[in-house]
């Protein structure tokens, strides 16, 4: 059955305006509408008015995806506050399945470049070895319009599908254009008749695969891939996975972590979310779980505002300084505890400024 597309709620005072999710202004976030209901989707689902500062647009297409099991109906708006999307089980979860549609390897085989402006970018602040480590780990592909592809290959090597995004090779930051910041690879091949009108998406953690071939390191776990990406430059000696999104740690999703030592570092705005989700995680999918207060304690007003995350926070130091002779030394004495290299999750608690959960 279909139903009227969602839509912005217009302002009508300041009863339609609520606190962002993501930077906490006050009366900074836009919620979508139900176009059957007229009530919200969901109170994250929606967009923040701070675009420069923010940027935080969780749009009601993405929401389905991460939530296949919430169905696009009137019944999910009546009771969107009491959802809780990042723990609410799937059809799937509670039988104990993962399945999903597979995109062919041959895309991520054909797509694999160093030509996307986000590596582009990447060359201004690291060396050729540590770009080349992390281009073929990740298996980072490029588009012919330079957009970087962020495969989603699952840890049996299944190909979920690609997260293609434009980035500013100068700045380093995402490039929206008219349907947002984001396009997927399967979106585009079902458009083009190479994969079913049904195929059936199953996200994975990106850099999942990892996990299969480094059985013995310990797991970070960031909000985005680029994060993922230029953490992973600086401190190879863990497996930086990417969760895709704030909402991105979904039980199902979290299985592959099993037995494993896992850290998580929450974007600013973010920690008090991460946190509940840690506990949870760590009691059903049996993984040692510690959450980084590194950026909580660090970060200014400003940083809060802006909701920075540890790659830029990364990028900052570099920027900082005007010759790179070792990527080690040049860090303050933070962040140099952050690429100590050692396995020991001992000694990551005490440089990482790590809490148990």
């Amino acid at each position: 059955m279909n139903y009227p597309q969602p839509f912005l709620q217009k302002y009508k005072g300041k009863d339609t305006r609520h606190d962002c999710p993501s930077c906490k202004a006050k009366l900074s976030f836009t919620q979508y509408l139900d176009g059957n209901t007229h009530k919200p989707i969901h109170d994250i689902v929606g967009k923040c008015n701070r675009e420069s500062k923010c940027g935080y647009h969780y749009t009601p297409k993405q929401f389905f995806i991460d939530n296949p099991d919430i169905q696009k109906s009137t019944q999910y708006a009546s009771n969107s506050k009491n959802v809780d999307i990042c723990s609410t089980p799937s059809p799937l979860e509670r039988a104990g399945v993962r399945s999903g549609g597979e995109v062919p390897f041959s895309y991520v085989q054909k797509s694999a470049s160093y030509k996307s402006n986000f590596v582009r970018f990447l060359f201004e602040h690291f060396s050729d070895k540590q770009i080349q480590n992390a281009v073929e780990n990740y298996a980072l592909g490029a588009t012919k319009n330079k957009e970087v592809i962020f495969w989603q290959i699952d840890i049996t090597g299944k190909v979920r599908t690609g997260k293609i995004m434009q980035y500013n090779p100068e700045t380093g930051k995402r490039i929206k254009h008219e349907s947002g910041a984001i396009d997927w690879v399967h979106n585009k091949l079902k458009k083009a008749g190479t994969l079913p009108e049904d195929f059936n998406l199953q996200q994975c953690f990106f850099g999942e695969h990892l996990l299969t071939i480094y059985p013995d390191k310990s797991v970070a776990i960031v909000e985005s891939e680029k994060s993922a990406i230029i953490a992973n430059c600086i401190m190879p000696e863990l497996i930086w996975l990417a969760a895709g999104n704030i909402n991105g740690l979904p039980i199902e999703k979290c299985q592959v972590l099993k037995n494993r030592e896992v850290i998580l570092y929450p974007d600013l705005g973010a920690f008090e979310r991460w946190s509940l989700k840690a506990t949870e995680i760590q009691k059903q999918c049996n993984c040692k779980i510690t959450i980084s207060t590194l950026l909580e304690n660090e970060a200014s007003d400003t940083d809060r505002e802006n909701g920075l995350d540890i790659a830029d926070y990364i990028i900052a130091e570099l920027k900082s300084k005007k010759s790179i002779p070792e990527i080690q030394s040049c860090f303050s004495p933070t962040l140099q505890f952050m690429i100590a290299q050692s396995n020991s999750l001992e000694i990551l608690i005490s440089g990482l400024q790590l809490e148990e959960v």
